[in-house]
């Protein structure tokens, strides 16, 4: 081929791929954040023992933190940790310390939202990049690029913004941008929210929100002191109690207009989530992204990979702030429109290819005859039936009943460690 046809062929292929954005999964737990990983995303996002909003999420000490980072760097990829608190009087105590030492463990990042905290990084830990939290509700591009002038290399945007105006500020900064694109939507402002304070005593913004929203309430007309009747009651009321809260986010069915507006991560929520959770998601949003950087003009959405959102959905979905305002069909009330048909009941330890025997930790009851699904990296996946199936010791069991108990199974296509088992409800 001569130089002209190969350059002209290079830069034609140039044009067709896209700049491919970075998939940013939650890693809750040193298992969950080496299974993100394993199943696809370029970067997990994890919290320390301190300064984080998930206190009740399976938090890392140094030394996990450690193992996290050097695990993601052995297969390129990048850990954040989370110290987006807000901080009142003493809660700084100690900060510069934890900066330094995640700073010496090789920490890609730490995402801040106070700017007490930010100043404590900067001059007690110099070096450690620093992202700016959604918590500090970015909206503009104005703000981006005052984030910027501080010294910050990737901002994460309020939850709140619309794809238009993403377009507008990657027009408008030189700044990474940061989005979520899959997960649980708060019905406050980005997460500043007061109302777990006010019904449990638990600071939502210092990391112990209860989640109130996600409640069921009553509501009461009260004319009068002493008097109150359920408003709706009677033949055309409202069986259901009302909710607060909002349905969850997914854009899978919209991967081009996130690429094409530049957001340079694309974030998904759920360090609370399970490791079925995090494997799937991880596992559609890599291989959609990578199908659509790579051959733009013939991207396809294709089914499967919605199906499989599907089957770990804690809620019904929706895609934000992103197209339009949310309104009432966007909140968790009355009757499902859609339920998640699966459960995880195992993860792959060891297979032996001579025997075709899968060897299983359990993590939800299974039974012989039992139609199950394994999956993997890459959208593998299959079905079949539980035909055989024995305890660790080799002797033939009908149901697998207790947690984490390891048996073994016939399996109708190769299987690797760490692939995943589920069942249809």
């Amino acid at each position: 081929m001569k130089t002209e046809e190969l350059e002209k062929q290079v830069s034609n292929e140039t044009e067709t791929k896209r700049k491919k954005p970075e998939v940013l999964a939650p890693g809750g737990t040193l298992e969950k954040m080496k299974t993100a990983i394993l199943y696809g995303a370029d970067a997990c996002y994890i919290g320390g023992e301190a300064y984080g909003l998930r206190s009740r999420a399976g938090n890392f000490d140094y030394t996990e933190m450690q193992e996290a980072v050097d695990f993601a760097h052995e297969h390129g990829a990048k850990v954040y940790v989370a110290a987006n608190m807000v901080t009142h009087e003493g809660d700084e105590h100690g900060a510069g310390d934890f900066f330094r030492s995640i700073r010496d463990i090789g920490v890609d990042a730490v995402l801040i939202s106070d700017a007490a905290l930010m100043d404590i990084c900067v001059s007690q830990a110099p070096g450690l990049p620093i992202h700016l939290s959604t918590q500090a509700s970015a909206t503009n591009y104005q703000t981006l690029n005052f984030w910027k002038d501080e010294g910050l290399e990737r901002v994460v945007l309020a939850r709140e913004v619309s794809l238009e105006e993403i377009q507008e500020m990657n027009e408008n900064v030189d700044v990474e941008i940061e989005a979520f694109i899959h997960g649980a939507m708060c019905i406050s402002y980005s997460g500043r929210c007061v109302l777990s304070n006010h019904m449990s005593h638990r600071d939502a913004n210092r990391g112990g929100c209860a989640q109130s929203c996600r409640w069921k309430y009553g509501l009461f007309d009260m004319p009068f002191a002493g008097e109150h009747s359920p408003v709706g009651a009677g033949e055309e009321g409202i069986d259901e109690p009302f909710s607060m809260s909002a349905v969850d986010l997914s854009m899978i069915h919209h991967i081009p207009d996130l690429v094409e507006a530049g957001i340079d991560s694309l974030k998904i929520e759920g360090r609370m989530k399970s490791i079925h959770y995090v494997s799937t998601v991880a596992n559609v949003y890599r291989a959609a992204v990578d199908s659509y950087c790579e051959d733009p003009e013939n991207y396809v959405l294709k089914e499967e990979w919605v199906d499989e959102l599907w089957k770990v959905a804690q809620r019904e979905l929706a895609t934000g702030f992103y197209y339009h305002i949310p309104t009432e069909e966007e909140q968790l009330f009355g009757v499902r429109r859609k339920i998640p048909r699966y459960g995880f009941i195992g993860q792959v330890l060891d297979y032996d290819p001579e025997t075709q025997i899968a060897t299983v930790q359990q993590r939800n009851n299974f039974s012989k005859h039992d139609t199950i699904e394994f999956y993997g990296p890459g959208m593998r996946h299959f079905e079949q039936t539980l035909d055989e199936l024995w305890d660790e010791d080799g002797q033939e069991i009908d149901v697998a009943p207790h947690a984490m108990m390891i048996c073994k199974m016939k399996v109708d296509q190769p299987v690797k460690p760490l692939d995943m088992i589920r069942k249809q409800k």
